[in-house]
C-alpha cells in the first residue's frame, strides 16, 4: 500500500513505509485510499452495561459486554477494567493497557466504587463494622440512603423496590454489594454502578452505548493507600 501510494496525509502528501512516528504524535490521522483512519497506539472507553449481559469475551448461554464492543478502535485489545454480573448494569471500562488495568483493579490502589441500589424492603442502619457471614469486613466508604429521583438513570427500579440507597466500597468481591445489604436484612433487585475512582457513567450515555475515555489521564494521580 505505501508503495502503491494510496496511504497519505491529510493534506494529500504520500507517506514512507519507514517514516517514524513517535507515540507523543499518536493518535495520528492518515487517509488510506482517501478515507480518514486514525493509527493508535492504545485506547480506554467506558460503556454503560446493560442488564442481562456478561461481563466476558465470550459465552455459550448469555449476550457480552464485548460483542457491544465490536466498532470499537483496537477492539481486539480491549479488556475490560473488573466485572459486573449479569444482574448489574452501569459503568464498565474498558482498555487496551495492560498496566493501566492492572493498578486500577489491584487492591492496594483501593479504587472507591459507588453503587445506586433499589431494595425490596428498607435496611437496618449500617454498623460502624459490618462483617459478613464469611468473616469478610467489607470497606464502606460512604452508605446513606437515597430518594428515587437523586438515583442515575442507569439503575433498574422494578415496581417491588421501596427503598433505596447509595453506597461506595473499595473492592469488588463477588456480589459483595448484594450480600451487604443481605446483611442488612434487606434484599437487592436493582443494582447499577455509576463511579469507578474519578470516572462517572455520563447520563446520556444509554444501555448498550460506549464512548471514548482517556482512562491514563484520569488515574494519573492515583496513588497506593494500603
Amino acid at each position: 500500500m505505501f508503495k502503491a501510494r494510496r496511504i497519505r496525509t491529510p493534506d494529500g502528501e504520500p507517506l514512507g513505509a519507514k517514516q517514524n512516528v513517535p507515540p507523543s504524535d499518536l493518535p495520528l490521522e492518515v487517509r488510506v485510499d482517501g478515507d480518514a483512519v486514525l493509527l493508535r497506539a492504545r485506547y480506554d472507553l467506558i460503556l454503560h452495561k446493560p442488564l442481562g449481559v456478561v461481563t466476558a469475551h465470550e459465552d455459550r448461554r448469555h449476550p457480552t459486554a464485548y460483542a457491544l464492543l465490536r466498532d470499537a478502535p483496537l477492539f481486539a485489545d480491549l479488556r475490560a477494567v473488573g466485572r459486573l454480573d449479569k444482574e448489574t448494569s452501569g459503568l464498565l471500562m474498558w482498555t487496551t493497557d495492560g498496566t493501566l488495568l492492572h493498578r486500577i483493579t489491584h487492591p492496594r490502589y483501593a479504587v472507591p466504587r459507588t453503587y445506586h441500589v433499589a431494595l425490596e424492603r428498607p435496611p437496618a442502619p449500617l454498623p460502624e463494622r459490618l462483617v459478613l457471614g464469611d468473616g469478610y469486613a467489607p470497606d464502606v466508604v460512604q452508605y446513606a440512603l437515597q430518594e428515587p429521583q437523586l438515583l442515575h438513570p442507569a439503575l433498574h427500579r422494578p415496581p417491588e423496590a421501596v427503598a433505596f440507597a447509595s453506597i461506595t466500597i473499595t473492592a469488588g468481591r463477588f456480589h459483595e454489594v448484594r450480600r451487604i445489604f443481605a446483611a442488612l436484612g434487606s434484599h437487592v433487585v436493582g443494582l447499577a454502578r455509576v463511579r469507578f475512582g474519578p470516572v462517572e457513567l455520563p447520563e446520556h450515555l444509554g444501555a448498550g452505548e460506549y464512548e471514548a475515555y482517556d482512562l491514563k489521564a484520569a488515574f494519573a494521580g492515583m496513588h497506593p493507600t494500603r
